[in-house]
């Protein structure tokens, strides 16, 4: 009986994840997990840059277009999902495939969370509420003041773990980092984790070009029908936030587009960042020869 293995096939966004995923699931004879936050959700499609109608034809997905966008969802609602389609895959076959850069959902099924208290939805709705009114000056002096810790240690320059941060503390009296033991959960199939990386320039210029793009492919108008729900916290992302600034006359729809390839390069140089912290990855160049079989040999 063979070993199950979850190949992770992780890096920045516009890295070429999704084709070498699709390869490889093909070649195994077996289904992908995806592993991003947003293409979950159906009416996040281009933005998200969420593999073709053929590409989803050609293999199994899970977990793209599961969810409405008014649904949130954690890293342990992740990993709760992403063990059970592991279950439905290995029944059949004895290789799976994760793809994404949520670095967060990786860590998540392939490591375990730890447990931690709950929170107060009444504190969740009033953190959420003062921070779309005052911005991100507020919150981070809140953490400042209310989780020196977290301010000193945890993920400042990421709205959403700082909401999280912010309201863990209010309803539990005590930092979030106090939770977090770094014990990883045993899983009963073997991981490989690759991580695909391009030099600065030439990631650089596939996401400028992603981006002009997802323009040409309508994502002004899907970000138009959205409208309507841009307060969402799943909105409040890249590629969507800078084109409600465009609809809300902040700026030029020149500048909206700008602004998303810059914060599309910020977010792939964090996701860099995050990912090498990982010591079990095999790194590789995308475009490297023979990437599949190097892959498989591994």
């Amino acid at each position: 009986m063979k070993l199950k293995t979850l190949y992770v096939i992780a890096g920045p966004t516009a890295a070429g994840k999704t084709a070498i995923a699709i390869a490889l699931a093909r070649k195994l004879g077996t289904s992908i997990i995806s592993a991003d936050s947003r293409q979950c959700y159906r009416e996040m499609s281009i933005g998200t840059a969420k593999p073709s109608p053929a590409e989803l034809k050609e293999v199994r997905h899970y977990f793209i277009d599961a969810f409405s966008v008014s649904t949130e969802l954690t890293a342990a609602d992740f990993e709760k999902l992403a063990l059970g389609y592991l279950g439905e895959i290995f029944s059949t076959t004895h290789a799976a495939v994760l793809c994404g850069g949520t670095g967060l959902y990786i860590k998540a099924l392939c490591e375990g969370l730890d447990d931690m208290p709950g929170i107060d939805a009444e504190i969740a709705a009033e953190v959420n509420k003062q921070y779309e009114e005052d911005g991100l000056e507020w919150l981070q002096r809140a953490i400042e003041k209310e989780d020196p810790l977290f301010y000193s240690k945890g993920e400042m320059k990421n709205p959403a773990r700082m909401l999280r941060a912010l309201i863990f503390s209010r309803s539990n009296n005590e930092s979030i980092l106090n939770f977090r033991s770094g014990n990883k959960k045993e899983r009963d199939f073997n991981i490989i984790k690759v991580g695909l990386e391009l030099p600065r320039v030439s990631l650089y210029e596939r996401i400028n070009l992603r981006v002009d793009k997802m323009m040409e492919e309508g994502l002004l108008e899907e970000v138009k029908k959205l409208y309507p729900l841009k307060n969402l916290k799943n909105l409040q992302t890249v590629g969507y936030a800078e084109l409600f600034e465009y609809l809300d006359g902040k700026c030029t729809l020149a500048e909206a587009v700008l602004k998303i390839k810059q914060n599309t390069r910020h977010y792939a140089k964090r996701q860099l960042t995050w990912f090498r912290k990982d010591k079990e990855m095999h790194w590789f160049n995308a475009d490297e020869k023979n990437l599949l079989n190097k892959i498989i040999s591994l």
